[in-house]
């Protein structure tokens, strides 16, 4: 299953971010998903609590996002939405296309529990760099 393999690559993307915070807890995990990534995103979800057992990210909820398929026409040059087997242009129809997005796996952001001066429990949100996995 290469959805664990990509979700303990995952993990250790967010654990270095929850020690670069100095996290307690990792609470939420956002990720962006198109639908040519490779990646199911269902397998994903049942990947996450056996790849997160044992971190500070154990129990952390998963947010997705699935992003459009977008190609960039050579022929008109708009940027279009397309469907995935049909990758034409959705102004002219032609099929000289570039893909624009729609294969990416980007870690958007994770929430996480720290510590304050109180010792209170607050929440720190930390957006990612658009970066794929």
């Amino acid at each position: 299953m290469h959805e664990l393999s990509l979700c303990q690559a995952l993990i250790e993307q967010v654990e270095a971010i929850a020690r670069e915070q100095a996290a307690q807890q990792v609470l939420l995990i956002h990720l962006a998903i198109g639908p040519l990534s490779g990646v199911e995103p269902r397998l994903l979800e049942q990947a996450l609590p056996f790849a997160s057992a044992g971190t500070i990210a154990a129990g952390a909820g998963l947010v997705i996002d699935y992003l459009p398929v977008r190609v960039l026409c050579q022929a008109c040059g708009n940027t279009t939405e397309a469907m995935p087997s049909r990758l034409t242009c959705g102004d002219c129809g032609d099929s000289r296309t570039t893909l624009v997005s729609g294969d990416e796996l980007l870690l958007m952001r994770v929430e996480l529990a720290v510590a304050t001066e109180n010792q209170r429990q607050e929440v720190a949100r930390c957006a990612t760099p658009a970066a794929a996995t």
